[in-house]
């Protein structure tokens, strides 16, 4: 294959993306790509807007970055950008370009910072770039950040680990020059699946970003400061953004070149596949009612087969790269709510401060003789001990909900070729699962409302006590 042939394998690959994304399906196909993942705030925005030499993607505070984002850079005279899901749309200004990602994040996570692994397709086009495809993955986080879901950070890592496991995945892996690279969390995650390489770049710092410092400015800095330091200027041809752009061009097309021969195998032998199944439709007539009944009918059960094997297990298809369905729901329950629970320790002082002062307020002018804990007293501070187990409750529901809501979404992802159903049907279950959310919540306030209402010393567990 010569020069111009190479220079195509990028863009050949960029269509395959393309036509299966806009059918709904992955065809099992795992196309050769780049997965950019590293900590919050390591600097991957950064270094994907070096690329483009434009300001295009979200920043904030927390977990911005909450869908994977196809980046294809595709080298052209003029510079635009298109996203597939609004593909007769050009972007020329590139504010409206992050405008777009993040009202399409929010269009399937919903405004309450939740995550999808549902891909966002962008497109640049620029004179800038080299041919390159990348996915910008959430960034790896330890802690929960505001308001974020308590198991975001397990959802978060099992979707990273879904992108770089693959075989066709280059890994780049984002880490501040000012952390030990031993403690690196992107590092860790990819050298669970392909350990080497380091190229150092110069991003902007926060205050550059603020003060709206031209990119282009900043590639010159860059160089400038490899050029000069006397540490890197011996290997400055092998350091900064545009030799990592480079890097990255050749080790994906050559990966492209590797992965073909299986590639190509894959797809003659779904085409022969595909083409046994048209034969069957030969004769198929798509007005005949009872057909259309039959299928639909059909459809809704195997998505209700679907649904109880992701909860109850013994599916046919087992996932082995992460926990989803009933057994994330048994983790919630076993892990999740006990660590709830386990963090309402109180602090001994501060509860026997509570204790004297609701003893002091119960005698009110009377002497205390310190013989006996009055009754009243010490249901006032049980009673405030036990109201506290609301809020981990509720999170339980929460989390348990949100997982059920995802498990909906994976069993209607084979109505793809069937958009309305898809989306009535997730509508009509989703909300079924909502107003059951809301008596679940009545359910448990009555519950802890109930046990509040009459406290019995004379129980087993208050021997020790009494005594």
């Amino acid at each position: 294959m010569g020069n111009r042939g190479m220079e195509e394998l990028i863009p050949l690959v960029n269509k395959l993306q393309d036509a299966f994304s806009s059918i709904g399906q992955s065809c099992h196909l795992d196309l050769p790509q780049i997965a950019v993942v590293g900590g919050q705030s390591a600097g991957k925005s950064s270094v994907l807007e070096n690329f483009v030499g434009r300001d295009f993607l979200p920043r904030g505070s927390g977990i911005v970055t909450r869908r994977p984002l196809i980046l294809q850079l595709i080298f052209s005279k003029t510079e635009y950008a298109e996203f597939l899901h609004c593909k007769s749309k050009k972007f020329t200004d590139f504010d409206e370009v992050r405008q777009e990602i993040e009202a399409e994040t929010d269009r399937v996570t919903g405004t309450n910072k939740g995550i999808s692994p549902i891909p966002i397709n962008l497109r640049v086009y620029s004179p800038h770039v080299l041919n390159l495809t990348l996915i910008d993955l959430p960034g790896i986080t330890k802690v929960p950040v505001g308001d974020q879901p308590q198991d975001i950070e397990y959802q978060i890592k099992d979707m990273i680990l879904q992108f770089i496991s693959r075989e066709s995945s280059l890994i780049l892996a984002v880490t501040p020059a000012n952390m030990d690279l031993a403690n690196s969390d992107a590092l860790k995650m990819a050298k669970e699946v392909d350990p080497q390489g380091y190229i150092g770049v110069v991003n902007r710092s926060q205050k550059d970003i603020d003060g709206k410092k031209d990119i282009r400015a900043a590639l010159a800095a860059e160089r400038k400061f490899f050029l000069s330091h006397p540490a890197y200027r011996h290997m400055a041809d092998r350091m900064g953004t545009p030799h990592l752009q480079k890097v990255l061009n050749q080790q994906l097309t050559n990966h492209i070149r590797e992965t073909l021969p299986s590639l190509r195998s894959k797809l003659q032998s779904q085409l022969l596949s595909l083409e046994k199944e048209v034969e069957e439709y030969k004769n198929f007539r798509p007005d005949d009612p009872t057909r259309k009944t039959k299928a639909l009918l059909q459809m809704v059960q195997q998505f209700g087969v679907d649904f109880e094997k992701r909860i109850e297990g013994s599916g046919d298809q087992v996932d082995t790269l992460e926990l989803s369905g009933g057994a994330r729901i048994n983790r919630i329950f076993h892990e999740r709510f006990p660590f709830e629970l386990v963090k309402m320790e109180f602090d001994e002082k501060d509860l026997r401060r509570e204790i004297s002062y609701a003893i002091k307020n119960i005698h009110g002018v009377r002497q205390v003789t310190g013989l006996f804990t009055p009754d009243l007293a010490f249901e006032a501070i049980v009673k405030k001990q036990v109201v506290k187990l609301k809020e981990p409750c509720l999170k339980c529901v929460d989390l348990v909900i949100q997982e059920l809501i995802n498990t909906v979404r994976q069993c209607t992802s084979k109505l793809g070729s069937y958009p309305r159903l898809r989306e009535e049907t997730e509508r009509i279950v989703t909300t079924h699962i909502r107003e059951r959310e809301g008596r679940t919540k009545d359910q448990i306030l009555l519950l802890i409302d109930i046990e509040l209402s009459y406290i019995n010393t004379n129980h087993e567990d208050f021997i020790g006590f009494a005594k």
